[in-house]
């Protein structure tokens, strides 16, 4: 399979031809679009010129190639004539009607196998095999689990400690160092440590480093060794002076900065293999419904095929919502926060609540799982929500929501999730499948596929097969599509929030009117 080579006129072939057929319009999916089709059409040539006459055509069974064509050539043959249908046009449709592929980039895949890659900053620092008291050498900060023989009080309360280790030789930690604590990851609550670079020189690590940290606490072992990520974890005083006891450095003077080693901050990255899925559905009917159905003008086949797309569509729609519903609830439980949603009872009395207050609590929660996304995360706020019917209700009838026209000219899958429009700069999409009485909201980011977060990486995203029954001679259509759902980045689930309302007086029996 070739590589993209111009990923600008890939982009000015295929986005023409895809908004004529899809009347898509939006920048970001054509982009992807315009990729996929070029992986798609690249994979229907390769499979074409590569068939024999031992080969089976896909529905068609063995083809012949043509030979010695010409005037002169009495015994030529012209072959048979088979052509390999191609699918792009269904695959373009289902792309088009998967609504759920809005919530998530989309990176598609030239093959069955492919290599998605992840870009962090860390904080490098430098070498520290300078000696004792080189105070030329920038620190490492790392993030680890230290483990005091099982002692979980010591891990609390020691501000420095030493231990020898060889699990960090890749980031230029081993031997013996002095580890000073300088605060907890706000992620996953992990030790953050500066590796003094006067330590690991001599078995008097505990003499020279004593003298500044006084009494040193060995530490048995440290589990889970790995640089600080920077937008993670940012350091406060990093790029300049030791920070006060508030928390907050200054700039260095000219003098300081002089004679002050830079330190450094690195980028890295990080490639994680991924291997296609497959979701696939197949129907049949029978003679005799084609034929009755034909009488009225119904292509009975192509009405399955209709069918069993929605399906498909629906299928993957399903199956990225469940996956961002579930990272929603890991983040809020790494939180500790109890961010469930109870509305008070409404009261007729003067200055109690109304139903329009309570709404508007509703959307206040909205926004604050999307401004909790972009404290947790610092990639930026959430951008999107999932909800019910009900509470769809509720978003729309509060002021400022702005309807959303249909991105396509397709329309939307039956049944399947569907744009809504937006409120307060978070666009609103409504799942049908959920039951009326189903007040779970998640509320997530759409990144650009360079940070934390889900990824929809598609291979095939329609296939087509239509068979004839040997016995029965009733057709059959098979529809499959090929892709991998990875979670991409350390932390995923930073990008969603999951949240439920419930209602404190137990009389009310729905949100439209909480009574």
């Amino acid at each position: 399979m070739a590589n993209l080579i111009n990923e600008s006129e890939i982009r000015s072939t295929w986005s023409p031809i895809i908004e004529s057929a899809t009347g898509i319009n939006d920048a970001e999916k054509l982009a992807w679009m315009s990729t996929y089709c070029h992986n798609h059409k690249l994979y229907e040539d390769a499979s074409f010129m590569s068939l024999d006459p031992a080969m089976n055509l896909r529905g068609m069974g063995a083809t012949t190639l043509p030979s010695a064509i010409g005037t002169n050539q009495p015994n030529s043959t012209n072959g048979s004539g088979d052509k390999s249908p191609s699918l792009l046009p269904l695959a373009m449709q289902v792309a088009a009607q998967t609504i759920g592929l809005d919530l998530v980039p989309v990176v598609p895949m030239a093959g069955p196998m492919g290599l998605l890659s992840y870009l962090d900053f860390v904080y490098e620092g430098g070498r520290l095999d300078g000696g004792a008291g080189n105070d030329t050498v920038a620190p490492t900060y790392v993030k680890l689990t230290p483990n005091f023989s099982g002692d979980s009080a010591v891990a609390a309360e020691v501000t420095a400690f030493e231990a020898s280790i060889a699990v960090g030789e890749e980031i230029g930690i081993s031997t013996t160092h002095t580890y000073v604590t300088v605060g907890n990851s706000r992620i996953d609550g992990k030790l953050i440590c500066r590796v003094d670079e006067r330590a690991g020189v001599d078995q008097n690590i505990a003499t020279d480093a004593g003298a500044a940290f006084g009494s040193l606490t060995y530490c048995d072992g440290i589990d889970g060794l790995e640089l600080v990520k920077a937008l993670e974890d940012h350091l406060r005083g990093f790029a300049g002076d030791t920070p006060d006891e508030n928390g907050y450095s200054k700039p260095f003077s000219r003098e300081e900065g002089e004679r002050t080693p830079d330190k450094l901050m690195g980028l890295s990255l990080f490639s994680k293999s991924v291997a296609a899925e497959t979701f696939q559905v197949a129907a049949a009917v029978t003679r005799e419904q084609v034929q009755d159905l034909k009488q009225f003008g119904v292509d009975a086949v192509a009405q399955v095929e209709a069918v069993l797309t929605n399906e498909l569509t629906q299928s993957i729609n399903q199956y990225i919502l469940g996956r961002l519903r579930a990272l929603g609830t890991t983040n809020i439980a790494n939180t500790g926060l109890e961010f469930d949603l109870e509305l008070p009872s409404v009261s007729a009395a003067a200055g109690g609540e109304t139903v329009p207050s309570l709404h508007r609590q509703i959307l206040t929660q909205v926004l604050a799982a999307a401004n909790l996304i972009a404290n947790r995360g610092r990639r930026g706020a959430g951008n999107f929500a999932v909800v019910g019917a009900q509470v769809a209700t509720v978003l729309q009838s509060i002021s400022g929501f702005v309807a959303n026209p249909m991105a396509n000219t397709f329309a939307q899958s039956a049944g399947a999730i569907y744009p809504l429009g937006s409120v307060a700069g978070i666009n609103i999409y409504t799942d049908p499948t959920l039951a009326w009485n189903t007040l779970d909201i998640t509320v997530g980011r759409k990144g650009d596929g360079n940070g934390p977060g889900v990824v929809f990486m598609p291979y095939l995203m329609a296939e087509s097969v239509q068979t004839i029954a040997e016995g029965t001679m009733a057709p059959k259509v098979a529809v499959k599509s090929r892709f991998a759902l990875v979670d991409a980045g350390f932390h995923p689930e930073t990008q969603y929030v999951t949240f439920s309302i419930s209602a404190k007086d137990a009389a009310w029996s729905n949100l439209i009117s909480l009574t």
